[in-house]
């Protein structure tokens, strides 16, 4: 009997084979085999919004293997990935092959030998709700972008686009973007006081004055929820002076010294979002990078299936867990029962177990020499969390000291902590260090060795970056978690934003876009309709809604305003003035943005057509000849920083950090 087992890809295939002996053969689709035209809209709006799929064009001849390997095949077990677009193309690999062929469809959540025996022994029939749910955000995607950008090139520029999903991650940029330049900043003091004891230095912060905290905060409302601004109420130099003048005058005592052990507990095994997120913190990682990586891994067999928001884990991966922990550390280093983590989500996607090592005695060391350092760096992020998020607790000591004036105006506060024992920190530390306090006695005098003030400035609300966006996407219910890395890329890829030291600061061509989409279609381009959209997509995974009425609902307030915009004026793009002459007419060169990023233009185009590239040069000489760091980019848009004298001189870094250190 021939077997014939149809996967995405062919790593897939590959590390499949090694666990499937004779009579399979194994065949990869290479991603979808069918999909909507690219020239046409490709969905018969009058009939029920029936999409028309066809075969991808470039795929002629692995759809003629598939065929042809079908026609030859018993069996044909579509072993496409666990989700909805998994599912979706397995129905159309089904579809394609056809020919009254025994079909099964098998899902694991993992690429090993047990997973996959298991899976073949419970096949099943391809779930038509994942895949209509799949159509269904296929065909809302594609009457958003086919309808909305020939009116983007109408009313801001030719040769934009739009996303459902990526407008509402462009409008946190922009409006995060308005809300740090409306921000006023304020200046305010601290004042600290250092004390010397059995040889340790102490450092206090002054925390009340008469009774009443020197902290104050206000709350702002922002476009995605609130930030908390945090000062004292010392808001001048000459105020800050004189607390420091008065409260060095005074004698002081110890009013109280405390000390309580707390419990910091792991967190549970990566989600996508929160793997995302961690790898854009720790590591600079684009979420696009990281799913890349981790699909590789995914591939080969190391981790589980990378595209959920699942926290729990399979009881067979907790106890190998702790069986090693025990092994590797000591049974102190295991809580006396198994760890369960609820998942939050409202609907937790179709992979039900959290990112996590097939195998816990696979170490990173392994990986790196087989596929090197960055899945190094993501695998080992991935080992560690799962493998702590089974361990003990850590144990910290927590001492706080308060020292009071002796006539009760002024009181200073020092903290310290100790480990007391690392449990969980043992595998997954992040950045806990003693800062150990002297013993003190109530009622003890203290006297200061110096007391200082130190000027501050409140900050506004940061830009996003990866980490933060993504967080920010998963709170508000936008997109799902395979859908975070592709919503980034897109938009930056449009030029509607581009980074600044990690973070993401819109282009002109971004802002307009945004503005357009907010004044005319402001009831999808808001959060509160994109997120319950998501909601109903997932209602129609589970069965619980049909997919064309969902459409249809959504069709006919947007077929409205796509009429209703058809008289409003052609939005214009900022440009940002330089001081340079057009060598043509004399006009002043400007700033603006096009389809591959910033150029130099004449401020009277189209009178004057006169452009050149644009050289944004920094404040720093390159270590290696003395020459100019300006700001470049890769091919495929990244930004890094490069000599000017490139060619002759090839000195580059990726980080404003490195280049720091090297200049």
């Amino acid at each position: 009997m021939k077997n014939l087992v149809i996967v995405e890809s062919p790593t897939k295939a590959k590390t499949l084979g090694k666990f499937l002996g004779e009579g399979f053969e194994m065949k990869a689709s290479m991603g979808h085999v069918m999909d909507l035209p690219k020239s046409t809209l490709g969905v018969d709006i009058e009939h029920d919004f029936s999409p028309q799929f066809e075969k991808v064009a470039s795929k002629k001849e692995i759809i003629s293997e598939l065929k042809k390997s079908g026609k030859e095949a018993e069996n044909i077990i579509l072993a496409t990935d666990p989700d909805r677009e998994g599912e979706a193309i397995a129905a159309h690999v089904k579809e394609i092959i056809g020919n009254g062929k025994k079909f099964s469809r098998i899902v694991f959540h993992e690429i090993t030998k047990e997973a996959v025996e298991e899976a073949l022994k419970n096949p099943r029939d391809i779930d038509v709700n994942l895949v209509e749910a799949q159509t269904a955000r296929r065909v809302l995607d594609r009457l958003v972008g086919y309808k909305l950008s020939p009116i983007l090139w109408q009313k801001v520029r030719r040769g934009l686009s739009a996303g459902r999903v990526q407008s509402i991650a462009l409008r946190l940029i922009v409006e995060r973007e308005r809300e740090i330049e409306k921000f006023k900043k304020e200046k305010y003091w601290t004042i600290s006081a250092t004390f010397n004891k059995e040889k340790r230095k102490v450092e206090f912060e002054l925390v009340e004055i008469n009774g009443q905290k020197i902290e104050t905060s206000k709350i702002l409302n922002l476009y995605d929820g609130q930030y908390r601004v945090t000062k004292t109420v010392i808001e001048s130099l000459d105020g800050a002076k004189k607390t420091v003048a008065d409260s060095s005058s005074r004698e002081y005592k110890i009013s109280d010294f405390s000390k309580r052990e707390t419990k910091r507990s792991p967190q549970p095994a990566f989600t996508t979002s929160t793997l995302q997120q961690d790898a854009s913190r720790r590591f600079g990682f684009s979420g696009k990078r990281t799913m890349s990586l981790a699909q590789k891994l995914y591939e080969e067999g190391f981790i589980t299936y990378h595209r959920t928001d699942s926290v729990s884990m399979a009881n067979q991966a907790i106890f190998s867990i702790r069986n090693y922990v025990e092994k590797q550390y000591g049974d102190k280093y295991i809580p006396n029962k198994p760890r369960f983590y609820k998942t939050k989500q409202k609907l937790a996607q179709e992979a039900h177990e959290a990112i996590r090592p097939t195998k816990v005695g696979v170490l990173g060391l392994e990986i790196g020499t087989q596929l090197g350092k960055d899945y190094l760096k993501l695998y080992e992020l991935i080992w560690n969390r799962a493998v702590a998020s089974q361990m003990a607790d850590a144990l910290i000591e927590s001492s706080t000291v308060l020292v009071d004036s002796t006539d009760n105006k002024y009181r200073f506060k020092a903290n310290g902590s100790v480990l007391v024992f690392e449990g969980f920190l043992k595998v997954n530390p992040f950045g806990i260090s003693d800062t150990i306090l002297p013993e003190f006695k109530v009622g003890e005098d203290i006297k200061f060795e110096e007391i200082l003030d130190k000027e501050h400035e409140t900050n506004p609300p940061p830009r996003y970056n990866d980490a933060s966006l993504i967080a920010t996407l998963e709170e508000k219910g936008i997109g799902r978690p395979s859908t975070y890395a592709t919503i980034i890329s897109t938009i930056e890829t449009r030029q509607y934003m581009e980074r600044e030291e990690g973070r993401f600061k819109p282009t002109p061509v971004g802002i307009a876009v945004n503005d357009f989409l907010v004044e005319n279609f402001s009831t999808i381009d808001d959060i509160p309709f994109t997120a319950e959209m998501e909601d109903e997509l997932d209602q129609i995974a589970n069965g619980e809604k049909q997919w064309v009425p969902v459409i249809k609902e959504f069709y006919n307030p947007f077929e409205k305003s796509l009429n209703d915009v058809k008289d409003v004026a052609r939005v214009k793009i900022e440009t940002e003035e330089t001081s340079e002459i057009c060598p043509k007419c004399g006009a002043k060169l400007v700033i603006r943005t096009g389809r591959f990023g910033k150029f130099l233009s004449c401020g009277t185009f189209p009178k004057c057509d006169f452009t050149k590239a644009l050289v944004e040069e920094t404040k720093f000489d390159c270590p290696e000849c003395g020459g100019k760091i300006v700001f470049k980019k890769t091919r495929k848009g990244r930004k890094f920083y490069g000599c000017s004298n490139y060619p002759k001189c090839k000195f580059a870094v990726w980080k404003l950090e490195d280049l720091k250190k090297k200049s």
